[in-house]
């Protein structure tokens, strides 16, 4: 089995606080909800099922 890239799934302002399993993901591969956190790099994995996610060019996700 070749590896192949992984696209992220890109977030825009709109869709923080992110959270995986995203509301696109079909019902049967779900997981517990888990809130993403950004490094500085503006990317975050899932510790579930490895999503990659990266936020736009321009977003900044907003600490609590």
């Amino acid at each position: 089995m070749m590896n192949q890239p992984v696209t992220p799934v890109e977030l825009d302002s709109k869709d923080l606080p992110a959270h995986c399993p995203n509301d696109a993901m079909p019902i049967w591969s779900s997981h517990p909800r888990v809130f993403l956190e950004f490094g500085a790099t503006g990317d975050a994995r899932c510790p579930y099922c490895s999503t990659v996610y990266r936020l736009k060019p321009g977003v900044v996700p907003h600490a609590h």
